[in-house]
């Protein structure tokens, strides 16, 4: 990363000198700019923070309500200490945003997390000119190529529906904060009830209340009469797969929607009976697309396949660089249940 550059990488995150802010820190600083809410990018312990307008129940959720936040919608403009500030659709989950810093002609993006595959629950990435780019590469190797999601969510419908044929209940884990909800707004809710994890639950409503348009949910907690769950789909966090809190729902069929799923090995690893690959992070034509499109002079690569794209990027005439930051970006990034059961 360019030691005189308008963002440099220090042991705190991503740093802009001249406007004395932070992005995604992974330690406590007086300033901080968030691309998203997922525990990877969101810490608690700063002065401040400015994050996506659409992102801030769920940034509540994360930081608590004590912590200072304000908001900035996608396109909007802050000028914190001469340095333009603005956030654009990442396409990632609920208010991810690709944050844009510029000074004196320079521009930088930093992406976050993203994909631009379009989904329902969130604003559709935004291609955003730079001169230089920092991105994800989650899954950046040639064999992630996502389908379209209308396959994905018939697999889960048919899956749904057989287990219900045999009277046994549909366990689907996905994450708690944006797969969760792209599953429930994708299947078809007419099959049956569908109950939630605690820490769907939450973060579900915060969905609602931005209005985002979901199935009706009931918490798992709040069931009396077990026999309820039969037929059913419950929607978990993957912590919650082999633990006592599975015991409740009788017979049933587990799935796991992420896109490790196309790994081969990756649902046997899992001990689940389906995997659904479904994504909230760029398949690999969508990174090099991204990244075409920002038309960068410099690339610098975070979290996922980091080496194995700035490999690519330079044998394909990008200037690529790696960057080691402490982003997870690989579908694990839940970090800690915001709330049991």
């Amino acid at each position: 990363m360019k030691k005189s550059g308008l963002i440099t990488l220090t042991d705190r995150g991503l740093y802009c000198k001249r406007g004395d802010f932070y992005i995604d820190p992974w330690k406590p600083v007086k300033k901080a700019i968030l691309t998203h809410a997922h525990a990877d990018h969101t810490y608690r312990g700063n002065e401040y923070y400015l994050v996506p307008f659409e992102g801030e129940r769920l940034s509540r959720i994360r930081l608590g309500d004590e912590a200072n936040i304000s908001t900035q919608k996608y396109g909007e403009i802050s000028d914190i200490n001469g340095v333009k500030v603005s956030f654009y659709p990442a396409g990632h989950v609920l208010g991810s945003a690709q944050v844009r810093v510029e000074f004196a002609g320079e521009v930088w993006v930093c992406s976050g997390d993203y994909k631009l595959m379009p989904d329902a629950t969130c604003a559709q990435f935004e291609p955003v000119k730079c001169h230089h780019f920092i991105t994800e590469a989650t899954f950046g190797l040639p064999i992630y190529r996502w389908q379209p999601t209308e396959f994905i969510f018939e697999d889960i419908n048919t899956w749904w529906r057989k287990n219900q044929e045999k009277g046994k209940a549909s366990v689907i884990f996905a994450y708690s904060l944006g797969k969760s909800q792209r599953v429930m707004n994708g299947i078809d809710r007419s099959i049956g009830k569908i109950f939630t994890h605690g820490a769907v639950e939450r973060l579900t409503q915060a969905y609602r209340e931005t209005g985002i348009a979901l199935p009706d949910t009931q918490y798992v907690g709040s069931v009396e009469n077990k026999k309820d769950f039969v037929g059913s789909l419950i929607v978990a966090p993957p912590g919650s797969h082999g633990s006592t809190w599975m015991k409740r729902f009788g017979s049933h069929s587990t799935g796991f929607a992420s896109g490790w799923m196309m790994v081969r090995g990756a649902r046997r690893q899992r001990a689940v009976d389906r995997g659904f690959v479904l994504s909230d992070h760029a398949d690999w034509p969508e990174l090099l697309r991204a990244i075409e499109s920002s038309e960068a002079e410099t690339v610098y690569v975070t979290h996922g396949f980091s080496e194995e794209v700035v490999r690519y990027l330079n044998e394909t005439g990008f200037n690529a660089t790696p960057l080691k930051t402490q982003y997870v970006g690989d579908e694990h990034s839940e970090g800690e249940e915001i709330e049991q059961g």
